[in-house]
């Protein structure tokens, strides 16, 4: 099985989250077969609707800082589904991922064909049991895994991590994991079980209320990163990076400066400076140098990731209505130049609410579909405009490449094209970026 054979596999599994099936037992028994590779390595859990990601990259950058031979599996992916799986900063290659997918499916026919397995494993199952044997297989120190979707069913789970830690919950994918604030942080929350270190971030009231519950039912105290001492430095970068000072119960950190843009990455700064902490109670030395190092020298691609033009790209996968909010709160504060915005979300999103957070602040707004079974039509973007919007302003696109195309013609050299509404679209768009500029890159070298 060579990588394309490996993908093609994968994906005839079906898109992740259409085909998604919660539960554990599948994810436990395919693990089993495998030799429970999870047992060989702590980990920790990253779970919440938003900043999950930005915390795990923050503290897989720590981890690397103090010498930690580290994993990150991460999801979704923006061009290579290799981006999910990283040792030590490097992303698994081709042939490993292909070897490992082959490894994955011979188990899961054979569990099938022995009647030890119901179902085939899903698309994010396989996935995850393919990351944890290349952690093994690369002897890593610790494992950081970020939850796929919700907590309590979710593959990610049958880790067994011994930290945890929930970042802020908002509402979002309410199809699977219910429809009110407190339901989602249930199923986030069941990730905290008797024994593990649980850290929790800043959350709304009947969020906290119920992993707080949680935690008191299962005996764990947790630790709640928003209450420690946090100082805004004075000034912050022309791009939006933030200095902060934080003091937490054992230390305190002095002017450190995000590499990560937007204020609310403060926020997932101090959950993962909360797990950093408490690596070290669980044995494993984590210096405070290196959680300064860490926090200053992580990177996240489609989140706030600023291209230099002209004009400049902005992209941002703010994919639901609380991230929506996180974007125009940046593009507020540190944009002041005409923004053409391409949009294009998930269809099952609430598309109002986030239409009227993003859009009355664009100059030109581009609607678009992309290649995903749940990408929202044209018909349904439209359908959310505010009522209010400048029809003169609104253009639409059938792909990604003529949305791409119409903002190059409209956008001023000084202005923004900010891309947004789901991290599918922005992959594509960079996919599509990437292949023009090799193209380029040929047709100049011939000459």
């Amino acid at each position: 099985m060579n990588f394309d054979d490996a993908l093609t596999y994968l994906l005839s599994l079906g898109h992740e989250t259409l085909t998604i099936k919660l539960g554990l037992e599948n994810t436990y028994t395919l693990l089993g077969a495998l030799g429970n590779p999870q047992k060989q390595f702590p980990s920790v859990q990253i779970a919440g609707t938003n900043g999950k990601g930005s915390t795990a990259v923050m503290l897989e950058s720590i981890c690397r800082a103090a010498g930690i031979r580290v994993g990150l599996f991460t999801s979704p992916h923006l061009i290579s589904i290799t981006e999910r799986i990283r040792v030590d900063g490097k992303e698994i290659s081709e042939s490993d991922f292909a070897k490992l997918t082959q490894r994955v499916r011979a188990a899961a026919e054979n569990l099938l064909s022995h009647g030890r397995l119901e179902t085939v494993p899903t698309f994010f199952e396989h996935i995850t049991a393919i990351a944890l044997l290349f952690f093994r297989e690369a002897r890593v120190e610790l494992a950081i895994l970020e939850t796929g979707l919700g907590g309590r069913l979710d593959s990610t789970t049958a880790a067994g991590a011994e930290i945890v830690a929930i970042t802020p919950v908002a509402m979002d994918h309410e199809e699977y994991l219910g429809h009110t604030l407190a339901e989602i942080a249930a199923e986030k929350a069941a990730i905290i079980r008797p024994g593990v270190t649980a850290i929790v971030g800043p959350q709304a009231p009947d969020a906290f209320e119920v992993i707080n519950r949680r935690c008191a039912a299962v005996g764990v105290a947790p630790k709640i990163a928003g209450q420690d001492e946090i100082e805004m430095t004075a000034g912050n970068s022309a791009d939006g990076r933030f200095g902060f000072t934080i003091e937490t119960k054992t230390d305190r950190y002095e002017n450190v400066w995000l590499r990560l843009r937007g204020r609310h990455q403060v926020t997932n700064a101090a959950v993962a400076i909360a797990m950093a902490e408490s690596l070290r109670e669980h044995g494993i030395a984590v210096p405070k140098v290196a959680i300064t190092l860490g926090i200053e020298s992580a990177t996240h691609r489609g989140r706030l990731e600023l291209s230099e033009g002209p004009p400049r790209i902005l992209f941002d996968g703010a994919h639901n209505p609380a991230a929506a909010h996180s974007l125009r709160d940046y593009l507020t504060e540190f944009v002041t130049v005409p923004i053409t915005m391409i949009f294009g979300a998930m269809g099952d999103k609430d598309l109002a609410q986030m239409a009227a957070t993003l859009f009355p602040l664009a100059e030109k707004l581009i609607l678009t579909e992309f290649d995903n079974p749940r990408a929202a039509t044209i018909g349904s973007l439209r359908a959310s405009l505010p009522s209010s919007l400048d029809q003169r302003r609104l253009h639409q696109a059938s792909s990604v490449i003529e949305a791409w195309q119409i903002a190059q013609q409209l956008s001023p050299p000084d202005g923004l094209i900010c891309v947004t509404g789901s991290l599918y679209l922005v992959g594509a768009l960079q996919e599509h970026l990437r292949h023009s500029s090799r193209v380029v890159a040929r047709q100049q070298a011939a000459h």
